[in-house]
C-alpha cells in the first residue's frame, strides 16, 4: 500500500515556503522598523551625523524627557493598581446582584470609545469652570454645602469712605463712641448678586451706651440722583455682613448686619475701630483646577482608569467563573466571613488571573500618549508629559529625529522585561 507522507514529515523546503508570507511580513513590520530605529537613535540629534550614544545620555539629562520618565514611573504604579483592584471589586460584587449583566456592560461600554474621544470628553469633565465641568460641578456642590461663600466678593470702599483695606478686609481709619451712629457705605456688588433677603437700607439711630450702624450699597452718585455716604430709597443693605470691634488687635465685640443693613454693637465696643473682615469678601469657589500642574497627571490617570477598569473587570470575572465553587463554600463552613473569604480563597486563585491583566496594563501605559495629548493643555502638558508623548513632540514638533529614536528605543527596553516575565509565567500555567 502507498504510504502518505504527514503534515510533520514535510520536507523542510516546503514548511519554509508556506512561511515565508509570515516571515516577511514580520521583517517588514517589525524587525526592519526596530532595527532601523536603532541604528537612528545613533545618529545626532537632526539626524545627519553619527554620534555614538550621546542620545541616550541625553535621555536623562534633558528636563522634559526626565520629566516624562518620572511620569511614566506614576503611570505604571497607578494606572494598572487602580484599574486592577477597581476590576477585581467590581467582578466579585457583580456575582451577588440580579443586574449585575447590566452593570458589567455599563462598566464595559467606555471600552468602545476611542483615546481621542475619551481625552475630549475628560477635558470636559475637567473644566475649570463649574458651569461646564462635571467633576467641579459635584465638587463645588458638596464644598459649598459645608463652606458658603460670601454674597460681596467685590464690595470695596467708595469716595470719601471711612473705611480703609486692612488685610483682605477694610477697618475704619477712626475709633467710634458709643451714642452714634456709624456709616459704613461700600459699593462694588451687581444688583443681581445682592443677597435674597437683603432690604431697602435705612439710616441707624442713635442708642445711648451702644454702638449703632448701617452698611449698605451706595450706589448712587449725588447731584441730584442721591445722597453720597448716606441710604436712599433705591439702594439695598448688606444683609449677614459681619462688623468687629477691634481694640490693640483683639475683637471684643462683633454682629452682623440685619437685612437692612443696620448693626448694634454693645458698650464694651467704645473706642474701639469698625472691621469687616475679609470672611465677608470671599470670592466665590470655583472648583480644583484639575488640569493645572499639580494635579493634571492623576486627573488624567482617572479618566484612563475609567475606560480600562471594564477591560479588567471582564477579563477578572471570566476568571472568576472558573473558580471552584466548593473551596468557596468550604471556607464559609469553617466560620470563615466574606472579607476573608474573598482575601484569603478568591484573591489567590485569581493570582493568575490578575497577573495577566496588570502586566497587560502596565505595557499599555507604557505607550501612553493619546490621552495625555487631548486632555492636558497647553500651560500643564510639560508637567502632565509622557515618554510617548515627548517622542512625539522630539520628532514631528522639534524636529530630532535621533533622540526620538533613542525614546523609542528605551521604551522598547522598557518594555521587553515586562514580556518575559509575561511570558515566562504563561510557560509555568502550561506546565501545571
Amino acid at each position: 500500500m502507498p504510504t502518505h507522507r504527514s503534515v510533520t514529515g514535510t520536507r523542510k523546503t516546503v514548511a519554509a515556503l508556506f512561511l515565508l508570507p509570515a516571515l516577511v511580513l514580520l521583517g517588514a513590520l517589525v524587525v526592519y522598523p526596530i532595527g532601523y530605529s536603532i541604528v537612528r537613535s545613533l545618529y545626532n540629534a537632526s539626524g545627519d551625523g553619527f554620534s555614538g550614544v550621546d542620545n541616550y545620555k541625553a535621555l536623562f539629562t534633558d528636563d522634559g524627557i526626565r520629566t516624562a520618565l518620572k511620569n511614566n514611573i506614576i503611570w505604571v504604579v497607578f494606572a494598572p493598581t487602580v484599574s486592577t483592584a477597581l476590576g477585581l471589586v467590581f467582578a466579585v460584587l457583580t456575582e451577588r446582584v440580579r443586574w449585575g449583566t447590566a452593570f458589567k456592560l455599563v462598566v464595559f461600554m467606555p471600552m468602545a470609545i476611542s483615546m481621542l474621544a475619551a481625552g475630549i470628553i475628560f477635558r470636559l469633565v475637567y473644566d475649570q469652570d463649574p458651569q461646564k465641568g462635571v467633576a467641579n460641578a459635584v465638587w463645588v456642590g458638596v464644598h459649598d454645602t459645608f463652606a458658603q461663600s460670601s454674597a460681596f466678593p467685590k464690595a470695596h470702599p467708595g469716595r470719601n469712605s471711612p473705611l480703609e483695606p486692612e488685610a483682605g478686609g477694610f477697618i475704619t481709619s477712626a475709633t467710634v463712641r458709643t451714642g452714634h451712629a456709624v456709616s459704613l457705605p461700600l459699593v462694588g456688588v451687581a444688583p443681581d448678586q445682592m443677597p435674597d433677603d437683603a432690604k431697602r437700607a435705612m439710616a441707624a439711630r442713635p442708642e445711648p451706651g451702644k454702638i449703632t450702624g448701617t452698611t449698605w450699597q451706595d450706589f448712587t452718585r449725588g447731584k441730584g440722583v442721591g445722597r453720597l455716604g448716606a441710604p436712599d430709597p433705591s439702594e439695598r443693605g448688606y444683609a449677614g455682613m459681619r462688623i468687629e470691634a477691634v481694640k490693640d488687635g483683639k475683637v471684643v465685640a462683633s454682629t452682623k448686619a440685619a437685612a437692612d443693613g443696620t448693626f448694634t454693637l454693645p458698650a464694651s465696643a467704645d473706642g474701639a475701630r469698625l472691621r469687616l473682615p475679609a470672611s465677608n469678601f470671599k470670592a466665590p469657589y470655583n472648583g480644583v483646577d484639575w488640569l493645572g500642574p499639580a494635579l493634571v497627571t492623576p486627573a488624567i490617570i482617572g479618566s484612563y482608569v475609567w475606560m480600562w477598569a471594564g477591560f479588567a473587570m471582564v477579563l477578572i470575572a471570566a476568571g472568576l467563573a472558573g473558580v471552584p465553587r466548593e473551596l468557596l463554600e468550604a471556607a464559609r463552613v469553617d466560620g470563615a466571613n466574606e472579607w476573608q473569604v474573598f482575601r484569603k480563597v478568591t484573591v489567590p486563585l485569581l493570582a493568575p488571573v490578575l497577573a495577566v491583566v496588570a502586566v497587560t496594563l502596565m505595557i499599555n501605559v507604557l505607550k501612553v500618549f493619546d490621552l495625555v495629548f487631548i486632555i492636558a493643555p497647553g500651560s500643564s502638558q510639560d508637567d502632565a508629559n509622557v515618554l510617548a508623548l515627548e517622542l512625539y513632540r522630539k520628532g514631528f514638533s522639534e524636529s530630532q529625529p535621533g533622540i526620538a529614536s533613542a525614546i523609542a528605543v528605551f521604551l522598547l527596553l522598557l518594555v521587553i522585561p515586562v514580556m518575559l516575565f509575561n511570558v515566562r509565567r504563561l510557560r509555568r500555567e502550561e506546565r501545571r
